[in-house]
């Protein structure tokens, strides 16, 4: 009896020391890494490679009260933003709810291109040490599957006024995205719709459109829809249908009349770990 007894005592040890380890809280503080490989990278539905492949990484740190931070890094088509070949966007913010099932994110981003601000020359015209980057605060609400969230620019839009020398900033202008993202039977289904309004696009000297004709139009939509799946150890492949509104809205550094936001598929593979 002494003996079953000892057994059953050290049986209930064991079990409460499962159940303790099992019931551990979750660390305050939590590190994510994330890679891809891309056959093009496509910033607001418009090339940022000139429709080539691109590399792209990132590491996010979040602790458990909703403060998260991180980097995420791309290669760019280095005469596109005048001599930087790498995009580094730095984020903060904080994410939570505000009701059962419905999520917020605010924060802000910062989009730094190192070495951008030597003289490149665009068309025949030399574009003097303009340094580009961009400055944004954005506010996200999130249910289920879908999500919305807008960007304003606090600064000149990627320097767009600056590049050419246009007489007002386009400082405040904002990026509406609207995404739906579902796993339904091992695949990932995808949508997005995009909206972005160009602050004091109506200038003359703003003329990076190709195919809208007259003034120039201060939005422009983008769209995606994709479908992805896990292909192993963690690996997703995807595939997106990609394009714009505006196909010439913005050029590419091919040429002033190449088109940055034509219609096209872009693969990837992507592994978070």
């Amino acid at each position: 009896m002494k003996k079953i007894f000892a057994l059953s005592a050290m049986l209930m040890m064991t079990a409460g020391v499962a159940q303790a380890q099992t019931a551990a809280p979750a660390p305050e503080w939590t590190v994510a890494g994330n890679a891809s490989l891309n056959s093009d990278y496509r910033f607001r539905g418009f090339t940022q490679t000139n429709y080539g492949a691109a590399l792209q990484g990132g590491i996010d740190i979040a602790h458990s009260s909703g403060f998260y931070v991180g980097n995420w890094n791309s290669n760019v088509a280095q005469n596109l933003y005048n001599g930087g070949s790498l995009e580094m966007d730095f984020y903060g913010g904080y994410k939570g709810e505000v009701a059962p099932g419905v999520g917020y994110d605010l924060g802000a981003i910062y989009y730094y291109y190192p070495r951008s601000g030597v003289d490149s020359v665009l068309a025949d015209t030399t574009l003097k040490s303009k340094k580009i980057d961009n400055k944004e605060l954005y506010l996200g609400l999130s249910y289920g599957a879908l999500s919305a969230k807008l960007f304003y620019a606090t600064d000149d839009y990627f320097k767009t006024a600056t590049m050419v020398k246009a007489p007002t900033s386009t400082k405040g202008s904002t990026y509406l995205d609207l995404s739906y993202s579902q796993e339904i039977g091992g695949v990932i289904y995808g949508a997005h719709y995009g909206l972005l309004t160009l602050k004091h696009n109506d200038q003359s000297q703003l003329s990076m459109s190709t195919d809208v004709g007259g003034s120039l139009p201060k939005t422009v939509g983008d769209y995606k829809l994709s479908v992805g799946k896990d292909i192993g150890s963690g690996y997703v492949l995807t595939g997106a249908y990609i394009g714009t509104t505006k196909k010439g809205f913005f050029a590419t550094d091919l040429g002033a009349q190449t088109a940055a936001g034509k219609s096209s598929v872009v693969v990837s593979v992507a592994k978070t770990f």
